[in-house]
């Protein structure tokens, strides 16, 4: 099975919303769509806060300049910006016969895996969906399934300014902290990430049997 990797580099959340709705919705019309057409898009945001569809705008709490975006994606509200991994994953679940429960495992174990080859121990929580550093929170995730198909992905902190979290209630929790690698990796940038993380999710979507580390 093909996922197509494409680094699009520093770019804006809106544009890039727009055209993961279209590949999705061009997708969709295409009845002999197979799963060799997906992609990963590998990219940084500009500052931006997202809001998800069950997001609630009592959870901005301070935004300053930073624009806020309202998104299709699961979950509450987060925070994207430089030095943050982002990688979009535009799959055709239902020809891969993963549900979006296994497909969230899945990428959470591909972090957790990525992190402790950094010598960083990483876990997940039952009912919070993404990966997390001693109650820190590392890596975001943010779902959304049309039809089968998914888009929308993960968002990893690597090395980038944490600041603007503490404009909001992260992920919908007052007084989430939240982490980087660079906490705990001297040296580590945006570009080692995304040359390394991608082969970690990759293996694990190709995975028939999961493995699930322990969840607190």
């Amino acid at each position: 099975m093909t996922i197509h990797i494409r680094q699009l580099g520093l770019t804006d959340y809106a544009d890039i919303y727009r055209h993961m709705r279209d590949f999705t919705n061009q997708r969709i019309e295409d009845r002999h769509d197979l799963q060799d057409n997906d992609e990963c898009w590998l990219l940084q945001h500009h500052p931006v806060y997202t809001l998800g569809l069950s997001g609630q705008r009592s959870h901005l709490l301070n935004t300053g300049n930073i624009p806020v975006m309202e998104a299709d994606r699961g979950g509450q509200v987060t925070y994207h910006g430089p030095g943050q991994l982002i990688a979009y994953l535009m799959l055709n679940l239902s020809a891969r016969s993963y549900s979006i429960k296994q497909m969230v495992a899945c990428i959470e174990q591909a972090i957790m895996d990525y992190l402790q080859s950094l010598g960083i121990s990483a876990n997940r929580r039952r009912y919070a969906p993404g990966v997390y550093v001693e109650d820190k929170k590392i890596a975001a995730l943010g779902i959304r399934v049309r039809r089968g198909y998914s888009y929308h992905g993960l968002a990893l902190n690597v090395d980038m300014d944490l600041s603007p979290f503490s404009g909001i209630n992260p992920c919908g929790y007052a007084g989430l902290r939240c982490t980087q690698i660079s906490d705990y990796v001297a040296g580590i940038n945006i570009e080692q990430a995304m040359k390394t993380l991608p082969e970690y999710v990759m293996m694990y979507l190709d995975q028939k049997e999961l493995r699930y580390s322990d969840v607190a």
